[in-house]
């Protein structure tokens, strides 16, 4: 058996679920964790973030209920309103960082998001993804290389492939997998303990 986390990079909702993420990982160690990017912010939605109206009030309520925060950086961004979030780009930062270390991914994604909602960044500089890679004591040339890479992009496009076979369609999204089997565990928001509660029947019990 193992985790799937469905996620975008670009999605709020699910920069607010790192927490409960971090915790069912710490407590669920010997559980594998597939990171999936989902795509939220492709083709026609590839516009100014100005035009997402609802997203401080959004992410006023993300904070209320998961105790996230939106760091400075971001919120410049968001009132100046020309950034373009393109969650592809994202995507293949992921997969780089996934690339260069597999055991790491949920951790390193949540750092991804950490770099955009917090402190600004964008996800489609190379320069972003050496910032993430050298604070997590990783190959940076290797990271930027691999997100510049052919690899990635077809990375990304298998991710989007597997959020559509997982019949996903709201991030973030975290399922148990065990083999054809797939229980949800988690859509939107949940606290770890409620996650446990939804493993339990399927004989996962937490460590701590």
């Amino acid at each position: 058996m193992k985790l799937v986390y469905v996620f975008d990079a670009y999605c709020g909702w699910s920069h607010g679920f790192s927490g409960t993420l971090r915790e069912v990982v710490s407590r669920h160690p010997t559980l594998p964790v597939e990171v999936v990017s989902g795509g939220l912010f492709t083709g026609r939605r590839q516009v100014a973030i100005s035009n997402f109206s609802y997203i401080m009030e959004a992410n006023a309520e993300i904070s209320r209920l998961t105790g996230a925060r939106f760091g400075a950086g971001y919120q410049r961004l968001v009132a100046e309103g020309s950034f373009v979030m393109d969650s592809e780009a994202a995507a293949r930062g992921v997969a780089a960082l996934r690339q260069t270390a597999p055991d790491r991914t949920a951790e390193l994604a949540m750092a991804s998001q950490h770099a955009f909602y917090v402190d600004g960044r964008s996800l489609s500089d190379p320069a972003t993804y050496r910032q993430v890679a050298e604070t997590a004591g990783l190959d940076a040339d290797a990271v930027v290389a691999a997100f510049q890479g052919a690899e990635a992009q077809e990375a990304a496009e298998a991710d989007f492939r597997r959020t559509a076979e997982l019949s996903v369609t709201g991030f973030p999204t975290l399922l148990a997998v065990d083999g054809s089997r797939t229980v949800p565990l988690a859509r939107g928001h949940a606290t770890a303990d409620e996650v446990d509660r939804r493993l339990a029947p399927l004989g996962i019990i937490p460590t701590f």
